[in-house]
């Protein structure tokens, strides 16, 4: 557990022990449709993205908001789950999957307004950090120790997949993500990259050199690609992934997300309200710490500004 990642720490540990914790009962409480609450707004979120112009943030207790206007969030109609969720994909403004602990994958089909349970697997302790859906079919989803499952199927089935052999086997497998060229990469424990140039059939192991474990990654309108993680790290590729060289990130906060905004400008936000922005494609960054000094899970670009997603709700600014 020494490897453990420290964003795992602060955003998981809590909800996983109540999960071992729950194991015990005759019924499995997270694996009930989630409430709705008139303090959605402050809950613990982990994840956001968009769907058409629609912004979806996802988080602890099944907590899914839904914003079509501006900053005006709202709980969506029916989750099924009560279940911590900690990452989210739309293909459209129509079609989407969250995923998150006790192995649960949602799914929808009306712009995230209502949710269907495609999997769960309560008491297995393989929480799902991350999932990544090529087309409605096609999806993967990883987790701790190196444990990855892959559909075919749209969610409704699941095999397990191999990412790594060897030494690196059991790293913590923490963020999918794809470059504009179509490769497929993971973030992992250890400073790992694992890379996948047909679609997730095989992998390769390329290192940045550091042993930081890195927690996001995202593609670039110009082909780069950035990852960022514990205790400052940031990397940035300019060949899809096959090199990556460390940029200088000014802090030792842990990073946690990455936002292109436009014309070369690029947003990573963090813990202890750190946030990053460039002008340049990400090849420099200069470093601002918000007041109130909030722990910072992600960073969502939105027609109306930007979303921070936070341990207390959604945090919004204009660009």
């Amino acid at each position: 557990m020494n490897h453990i990642r420290r964003y795992s720490s602060l955003l998981l540990a809590c909800a996983f022990s109540a999960d071992v914790a729950q194991a015990a009962a005759p019924a499995w409480p997270t694996l009930q449709s989630a409430e709705r609450v008139a303090h959605a707004v402050t809950a613990p979120l982990l994840a956001a993205t968009r769907a058409g112009n629609r912004s979806v943030l996802v988080g602890d207790h099944g907590v899914i908001l839904l914003a079509d206007e501006g900053f005006q969030f709202r709980q969506a109609k029916s989750v099924p789950v009560r279940s911590m969720l900690t990452t989210v994909q739309f293909l459209n403004e129509r079609q989407g999957f969250a995923a998150g602990h006790d192995g649960v994958v949602l799914g929808t089909e009306d712009g995230g307004e209502t949710w269907t349970l495609l999997r769960s697997a309560a008491g297995a302790e393989q929480p799902i950090l991350s999932l990544f859906f090529s087309s409605p079919s096609h999806g993967i989803a990883v987790g701790q120790y190196g444990w990855a499952i892959e559909t075919q199927d749209g969610g409704r089935t699941w095999r397990n997949l191999q990412v790594a052999s060897g030494d690196e086997a059991d790293r913590h497998l923490l963020h999918v993500f794809a470059s504009k060229r179509g490769t497929w990469f993971i973030a992992g424990e250890g400073g790992a990259i694992f890379r996948s140039a047909d679609g997730g059939k095989s992998w390769q192991s390329v290192s940045t050199g550091q042993k930081g474990s890195l927690w996001y990654g995202a593609g670039m309108v110009d082909g780069s690609l950035l990852v960022c993680g514990m205790r400052g790290h940031l990397y940035r590729s300019g060949d899809d992934g096959l090199s990556w060289q460390q940029v200088a990130s000014n802090t030792t906060q842990s990073l946690t997300g990455i936002a292109e905004l436009s014309n070369g400008r690029i947003l990573v936000a963090g813990m202890g309200g750190t946030v990053l922005r460039s002008s340049d494609y990400g090849r420099s960054f200069s470093l601002t710490e918000r007041i109130g000094r909030e722990p910072l899970t992600g960073v969502l670009k939105t027609d109306a500004g930007l979303v921070l997603t936070s341990m207390a709700g959604p945090i919004t600014e204009e660009q």
